[in-house]
């Protein structure tokens, strides 16, 4: 096969992708016509593509490069490692250095008792495992009904078939048979959406009391647990009320129920805290890791399980596990990703200084006449567009294209931003300097002002009903 240079045409690339390669959640066919944006390299918060453009990542790949792109001690700690122990499995009795130094690394920054790690390569596998370790705890408890696990609707926990499950994503159900059995999802707490005229505080306790409701409808004595992000990343950055989390934790304590802090996006410092459990004061009995473990530079990911739900595990053969479980490449670079931020206090200045400056230059977005709320926390942060402020109105067009259509704006400035549905969101490195966050709400300004000139121009600036 002929070696592709990254500095071929963009057409051929494109051509090429187009041809072989199947992308996530992508309408083929679409892209076909369009063509695929081409990344040939990054620094920094910065990425560049086959055309030469410059662009600032405010999403940090997938929520995931916290370190940012570029470092080269993470190549180096993948080429040590890879020299030495290139892979080695943890099953049958057998481990390796790296997942020992890591397992012990993650229970000394985790909050509480939660001191046990199992290894996954993905949050996908993480939750996976999460769906087998609550059922297996239950049964080895003498309680084997106990295998209903609660989720939210529009929470978002992964894409294969048990995490897609758990997850509230409607479209996702739609494909695949999901969710699986034993399986239920109540309503998320999006007071912007959905809050109707209740106060964000009535709100929050009428959404968390909403878990309390279906533990008693399921029956007390099947609910094994209940999963939810500190802050939905995927589903639009919801932020919830600041009564919910307490009211969760009463709820899940009143019951013996499990709680799963869902921390893909949120650990590592993206809340201004190691994890976003501590930012919301959160206990969970297990927190599902992934994306900012290694900063994106190699695959891993993890269920960090509390002393009690370990104990009993290691109770019986836990017939579970992946081939890429614990891989020491992956263990060794997740180290000095975690030895970054720690010697290089990112997550404390995330906390302290560049996290407080990008939530007052974020929140001067709400001023803009298409958006509604500019709501955030730490480094993750969502705006919601509406065509009336007042009323907290949707669009009468159809969920997503004002969103669709300040996306586009964005990447025409060189500037990432995800939509979901008609909500702007950003999750950029935690590295990004103050000087950077100005360039990203400039250029985030313009694209609301141009995607405000086309929805009017269009007559899309039309309320639909709440």
């Amino acid at each position: 096969m002929a070696v592709i240079s990254p500095n071929a045409p963009t057409a051929e690339l494109q051509a090429l992708d187009a041809a072989h390669h199947l992308h996530p959640f992508t309408h083929g066919a679409g892209l076909r016509d369009k063509g695929a944006r081409v990344i040939t390299r990054a620094e920094g918060v910065w990425l560049t593509d086959s055309e030469g453009e410059r662009i600032l990542d405010a999403m940090a790949g997938l929520w995931c490069v916290n370190v940012g792109y570029g470092r080269k001690e993470l190549a180096a700690a993948a080429a040590r490692q890879m020299e030495e122990l290139p892979y080695y499995n943890t099953f049958f009795q057998t481990t390796h250095v790296p997942a020992i130094q890591l397992a012990a690394k993650l229970a000394e920054l985790a909050p509480g008792d939660l001191n046990h790690v199992f290894f996954a390569s993905s949050g996908s596998e993480a939750n996976d495992t999460n769906i087998r370790l609550v059922r297996t705890y239950w049964a080895e408890k003498g309680e084997p009904q106990r295998d209903v696990i609660i989720g939210r609707w529009n929470g978002y926990h992964g894409s294969s078939v048990g995490s897609g499950s758990l997850g509230g994503m409607k479209g996702m159900h739609a494909q695949g048979g999901m969710p699986i059995p034993g399986i239920h999802h109540i309503d998320q707490p999006d007071w912007w959406s959905e809050g109707g005229d209740m106060s964000p505080e009535d709100f929050g306790l009428a959404r968390a009391r909403a878990l309390e409701a279906a533990i008693e409808r399921i029956g007390p004595d099947r609910v094994g647990a209940f999963i939810a992000e500190p802050v939905q990343g995927a589903g639009g950055v919801i932020v919830a009320p600041e009564t919910y989390w307490p009211e969760v934790q009463r709820i899940v304590d009143k019951y013996g129920i499990l709680l799963i802090a869902d921390e893909v996006i949120c650990g590592f410092g993206r809340t201004g805290n190691w994890f976003g459990s501590q930012t919301l004061g959160v206990s969970p009995h297990i927190m599902t890791v992934a994306k900012g473990l290694s900063s994106g530079y190699q695959p891993i990911g993890g269920s960090i399980v509390n002393d009690e739900v370990a104990a009993v595990i290691s109770g019986t053969e836990f017939n579970h596990g992946y081939t890429y479980s614990g891989h020491p490449v992956a263990c060794a670079v997740a180290l000095e990703n975690l030895r970054i931020l720690e010697e290089e206090g990112v997550v404390d200045r995330v906390r302290e200084e560049t996290g407080p400056y990008l939530k007052a230059r974020f929140e001067e977005l709400a001023d803009h006449p298409l958006v509604g709320e500019a709501k955030i926390v730490g480094m993750m942060g969502s705006i919601a567009l509406t065509p009336d402020k007042a009323t907290r109105a949707p669009f009468a067009a159809d969920a997503g294209t004002a969103g669709y259509i300040c996306r586009e704006r964005c990447f025409a400035n060189n500037l990432v931003m995800r939509h979901v549905g008609d909500r702007m969101i950003v999750s950029p490195p935690l590295v990004i300097s103050k000087e950077e966050i100005d360039t990203l709400i400039e250029r985030a300004r313009r694209s609301l002002d141009e995607a405000h000139a086309q929805l009017t121009e269009q007559g899309l600036m039309v309320a639909g009903q709440r």
